[in-house]
Formats: structure tokens, sequence, C-alpha cells
């Protein structure tokens, strides 16, 4: 099976989504063009960010169509994190909600993206 390497978002502008994740999740951008970003994730997985106009073929997504979700371990610090982002200014789509899989909040990055972040149901 090959290897899960890039998660790649289809974005207006690289370089300001880049600034973007390096500032919300304080990771370096390790690759910049005019049409093509990329920050590390973990365990080898990189942040693609490619410039919708770029992209070969043509995306018919939407932005918000899908989500980059990240763990955080409960309760409060889905509470905090929405606390941080929203100071920050991201747009808050969802505010911190109990769902069946645990608490959650979800926010939009410059380009509509959905960013959820979630502590999960303790078992």
């Amino acid at each position: 099976m090959p290897d899960f390497s890039f998660l790649l978002l289809h974005v207006g502008s690289p370089a300001a989504s880049a600034k973007f994740y390096n500032e919300l999740l304080g990771i370096p951008i390790i690759e910049q063009s005019p049409t093509f970003a990329m920050l590390p994730l973990r365990d080898g997985v990189m942040l693609g960010l490619w410039s919708r106009a770029a992209v070969e073929p043509k995306t018919a997504g939407q932005p918000g169509s899908s989500e980059v979700a990240f763990t955080v371990t409960d309760a409060a610090a889905v509470k905090e994190t929405h606390t941080a982002w929203k100071t920050r200014g991201l747009a808050i789509a969802q505010a911190p909600t109990r769902m069946d899989f645990g608490t959650t909040f979800v926010a939009l990055d410059p380009d509509g993206h959905r960013l959820r972040v979630f502590a999960p149901e303790a078992a």
C-alpha cells in the first residue's frame, strides 16, 4: 500500500495560507513558490497548499466541503483552543459543542476550509 504523505488544500494564495498555518500551528514553511507551499505536520505527512488557479486537473470542490481535524486531550482543551483561535480572529463556524463522538468546534481558514478541533468521548 502506498504511504500517506500529503494533505493538499486548494487555496487562493499559497503564501497567505502558509503564513496562516505557520502562525496558527507553529510549524515552519519548508517550501514555497508562487503556486505552492508546504509545511510539515507529523510522521512525515506534509500540508500542501496549492494555488486553486494552478491545480491540474482543475478542481470542482468548494472550500468547506471537507475538514482538517485536530485532536486535543479533553473538553477543556477544546474550549481553550476555541478561545485562542477566536482571539486570533479566526471565523468560527461552530462554537464548542458536545456531539456523539466528543466535544468539538469548527473554525475556518482564510479560504473557508473547515478546521475541526475535537476531544474524543472517553471510553
